[in-house]
């Protein structure tokens, strides 16, 4: 029997607040839509808007809050994002009791929740840099993924009771009640990092420096340390792309499965329900295959395979055999993501300078943000020309490419020039 490493009680804590509030997010997945339909009467151009103007002036809207998040000490911002999006979430089941619920407050809120999300998780990398140290970062995020995907699995099953018994806006009001829980984790974190080799402790998870104005630069530092470092300008071609692709065709594989090929709701729900246990696998991998063959070759054959499975998908079709393979690809598709995942996410932290995390990864999470919303506008339309397969098959075949922009040098192993993959 393994014994599993502790990374400190600072560490749990601050796994505990993520866990509370993913599994609350995944309780209340698309709960929004199905307000918008079930209770506002809203039609799909309505609720597409939902979806993708929420997610692209979140996005927008957090561009400044990276250098603020930056130049602010970590912990009380988690906590006061953790509480903004608890009110935001609140007022929607409180206006509701009161009979004002509108469509505008709707996507208000999810432009809210949108812009927290991407500071808090600034925030909260810059927090996990903090507190393990650099050599448990893999074990760390693999941790993480595997929490985010044991939510996926378990949290649209409940959510989906709760809704059937209660309603999607009781399951908004719950998803609120997991930001307060995860704020209070976050308070029990302290303000007192890991040690350091020399037994004394960091005086705060994050050095931060006293607040001061904004300038600029501080709006653009995050992308200008990205597209300088060899390796994360790699990384971060290939990781927009690559999710851009996968979230752009969910919208055309649901119309393919659930209007073409006759599948019942519940049939949709289970291809990619029990595919998610690949990422919980993946992720508990990641870090023993990282022991034996290294960051650079691990995230190098996860990160390809990934591209090469996504192409599978065009060949779905009617029946139980149609249902076996969407399963089947997904599984593998998902099972790279869980080992891919943590250890980009390491590679990422452990190569971006302290004073710079907060706006490195919120850089990241608004190029990536933005890029989903518009390559899912855009498959729209290009699924309207040609039909779903088609533009399926499209973001397959573009998905093949993304491996050359994984880096091909052990970046481990020096600062040697980097190559493309030919």
């Amino acid at each position: 029997m393994v014994a599993v490493r502790s990374l400190g009680r600072q560490f749990g804590w601050l796994w505990t607040a993520y866990a509370l509030s993913t599994l609350g997010t995944w309780l209340a997945f698309d709960s929004f839509s199905l307000i918008a339909i079930f209770v506002l009467h809203a039609g799909a151009t309505e609720v597409s808007l939902l979806a993708a103007a929420g997610l692209a002036v979140g996005a927008v809207v957090a561009v400044p809050l990276g250098p603020w998040v930056e130049f602010r000490r970590k912990r009380p911002v988690m906590i006061t994002m953790d509480l903004v999006r608890f009110a935001a979430l609140l007022s929607v089941p409180a206006a509701f009791a009161l009979g004002a619920l509108s469509f505008v407050q709707l996507l208000l809120v999810s432009v809210v929740v949108g812009a927290s999300d991407i500071a808090f998780t600034a925030a909260g990398g810059a927090c996990l840099k903090a507190l393990v140290r650099p050599d448990d970062l893999v074990v760390a995020n693999g941790r993480f993924e595997s929490t985010a995907w044991t939510a996926s699995v378990l949290g649209p099953p409940l959510g989906g009771a709760a809704l059937g018994l209660f309603g999607p806006v009781l399951t908004v009001l719950a998803n609120a009640v997991s930001h307060l829980l995860s704020a209070f984790a976050i308070l029990a974190i302290g303000g007192r990092g890991r040690r350091s080799e020399q037994g004394e402790r960091e005086p705060h998870p994050v050095p931060a420096p006293a607040p001061r104005r904004l300038r600029a630069g501080d709006l653009l530092a995050g992308w200008r340390h990205i597209l300088t470092d060899p390796v994360l300008r790699l990384m971060f071609g290939n990781t927009v792309l690559v999710s851009g692709l996968i979230m752009a065709i969910q919208p055309l594989l649901a119309v393919l499965m659930l209007g073409h090929l006759g599948f019942a709701p519940w049939q949709y729900g289970l291809a990619f329900a029990v595919p998610c246990l690949g990422g919980l696998i993946g992720s508990r991998l990641a870090g023993r295959l990282v022991a034996r063959f290294g960051q650079h070759r691990v995230m190098f054959t996860a990160g390809t395979l990934r591209a090469c499975l996504l192409l599978g998908l065009v060949l779905v079709g009617p029946g139980t055999a149609g249902l076996v393979l969407v399963m089947a690809v997904e599984l593998g598709l998902i099972t790279c993501m869980g080992v891919f995942n943590p250890v980009f996410a390491a590679c990422r932290l452990d190569r971006t300078p302290t004073e710079r995390v907060a706006r490195t990864l919120s850089a990241w999470s608004v190029t990536s943000k933005t890029t989903v919303a518009a390559l899912t506008a855009l498959w729209g339309l290009l699924a309207g020309v040609t039909g779903p397969r088609t533009a399926i098959a499209i973001a397959g075949l573009l998905a093949l490419a993304t491996p050359l922009l994984l880096p091909r040098h052990d970046w481990s192993r020096g600062d040697a020039t980097l190559k493309l993959v030919p």
